[in-house]
């Protein structure tokens, strides 16, 4: 915990130099330097403020993940705040902010790391690593608006760029695969350490299958765009060394911290859902649990659970699961539906010692367990799990040689799913008969080999709102009817983030050249970014 309280005494003191001076434009001194760049920031602290920022940056991870994607995804709702994504009611602001806080910060430092580290050649991991982040970074961008600014992005103190031009989503897929590509290939474990780097330790083994199992995701979106391409990066990627056990999941490891908009060493998803009361929480989705009852899923007992809401600390609630559950069963709340919607009596339950207490409508509707959304829950990047179920599915589709079948990559994928639980502080232990039992009961089913698979991603990327949901376009899997209510301003569920509107008051050229390219010609959240095929 020391080493970790270290890396951030030196990321909080980079977030406030990084690419800023106090050097007065009167001091002329050497014209050749830029007067609002720090000429000796080291780029290991920018690499590390993003990656802290990634999961822990509190306003992208709450409007893009807990009010959007989640609840679009049906994973998650109810909440009043949530139904911007569980009902569809449109905010531009909420949709802008991944953008706003994105490209100042995020873009800003990661594309000046990896400019300053190619210019020192005693810092050729480090450079690998800032590149693989970058395409990480974007990826989370272009999947949730399409064409965005990228090959000019963030370098208007390195090229005199102000507005830049917006690439098309397919040129940065194909800037993608050569980024990591090449990155992988320079990583070197006989140079230099990055030590401070708070994904992999500055492992070198780690960091190129990171970089080879993120190079399989994005493969896999072109599975209906471009599937030739999309087979060949799978095998690319595949043959460069993927995730191999769960020893390799990336993980950000956060900090028991309630996070503030300004201290990011918290899980920025689990402190969105814990900064509300208790009340006012989101539950979970009934599409969610219907899928996980019907196939027996053993995780459900233990991910969906009901709490007596006083006191309201999550730490402090008592579980009433099982006296909830007896008198009126695991309910959840329906899509497009509010917490209050399909209003339940309050009932009794026995807390012990003589102690009845009534558990209200909200509490009878159960909600992430409490080991889920800690401060200091682990943020899953990219996993074993995930890894293991798109190789399953590159294997069904296109019956691709990646060492096993679709049915033993399909089953490693569930089982690690499974077993990721224990990782979280508190988290349960599933037992090898549970997970087995699972898998007997579950197999492959014959002509809907994809849907089963594309399921089990679903379920196991929950808190990976952004992932899920890309997912989810991508497969069609699974089947989520729209939830259109009364309140609703989309007649379908939304595909796509909308621009923000700073774009069109300060970049209005290049942006209406994107929203042209767009079908129909309008920048609404209903319209389709370029790999989201039907």
């Amino acid at each position: 915990m020391k080493r970790y309280i270290n890396k951030i005494i030196i990321l909080l003191l980079t977030a406030t130099t990084v690419l800023v001076s106090c050097k007065k434009f009167e001091d002329f001194g050497d014209m050749n330097t830029d007067p609002t760049k720090s000429n000796n920031l080291d780029p290991v602290n920018q690499l590390v403020l993003t990656q802290l920022r990634f999961s822990g940056e509190l306003t992208i991870n709450e409007r893009t993940s807990i009010i959007m994607t989640m609840p679009l995804v049906q994973q998650i709702g109810g909440a009043y705040y949530t139904r911007y994504g569980f009902e569809y009611v449109k905010n531009r602001q909420y949709m802008s902010e991944l953008w706003e806080l994105g490209y100042p910060n995020d873009v800003l430092n990661i594309v000046d790391a990896v400019e300053r580290s190619s210019k020192d050649p005693l810092k050729s991991n480090l450079n690998a690593m800032c590149r693989i982040m970058k395409v990480y970074i974007f990826a989370r961008m272009t999947d949730l608006y399409g064409d965005i600014p990228y090959s000019q992005a963030g370098k208007g103190y390195i090229s005199g760029v102000v507005r830049p031009v917006f690439d098309a989503q397919k040129d940065i897929y194909d800037d993608f695969f050569k980024e990591l590509t090449a990155a992988s290939a320079q990583l070197d474990a006989s140079k230099d350490n990055v030590a401070a780097d708070i994904f992999y330790q500055g492992s070198v083994p780690a960091w190129k299958k990171f970089a080879n199992s993120l190079h399989l995701r994005l493969a896999m979106r072109l599975s209906k765009i471009a599937p030739d391409k999309a087979k060949a990066e799978v095998q690319a990627a595949y043959a460069a060394g993927v995730f191999t056990s769960a020893d390799d999941n990336c993980i950000t490891h956060h900090a028991d911290v309630q996070n503030s908009y300004a201290d990011i060493r918290g899980n920025g998803v689990s402190v969105a859902i814990n900064q509300y009361p208790d009340e006012g929480r989101p539950r979970i989705c009934s599409s969610l649990l219907n899928v996980m009852s019907s196939s027996n899923d053993p995780r459900l007992k233990y991910i969906a659970r009901d709490y007596w809401v006083n006191p309201d600390k999550p730490s402090e609630r008592i579980d009433v699961t099982d006296q909830v559950k007896a008198q009126v069963g695991i309910i959840g709340v329906g899509p497009g539906k509010y917490n209050y919607d399909d209003f339940l009596g309050a009932i009794n339950v026995d807390l012990g010692g003589g102690r009845i207490v009534q558990v209200p409508n909200n509490g009878q509707k159960v909600q992430l367990a409490n080991w889920m959304i800690t401060n200091d829950a682990p943020y899953f990047h990219i996993t074993y799990a995930e890894t293991e179920l798109l190789l399953a599915e590159a294997n069904q589709r296109w019956n691709l040689n990646l060492g096993v079948d679709a049915k033993t990559h399909y089953q490693n994928g569930v089982e690690a799913a499974m077993r990721q639980l224990a990782l979280f502080k508190g988290g349960p232990v599933l037992t090898s008969t549970e997970i087995e039992n699972f898998k007997t009961d579950n197999p492959l089913p014959p002509g809907n080999e994809l849907k089963a698979i594309d399921t089990q991603l679903w379920v196991a990327l929950l808190l990976n709102g952004p992932e899920a949901y890309a997912n989810w376009r991508r497969t069609g899997f699974p089947v989520l009817l729209p939830a259109i209510t009364g309140e609703s301003t989309a007649t379908t569920t939304p595909r796509r983030f909308e621009y923000p509107l700073t774009e069109t008051e300060q970049n209005a050229t290049n942006i209406n050249k994107a929203i042209a390219a767009i079908e129909g010609g309008i920048d609404d959240w209903t319209k389709r970014v370029w790999w989201d095929k039907q």
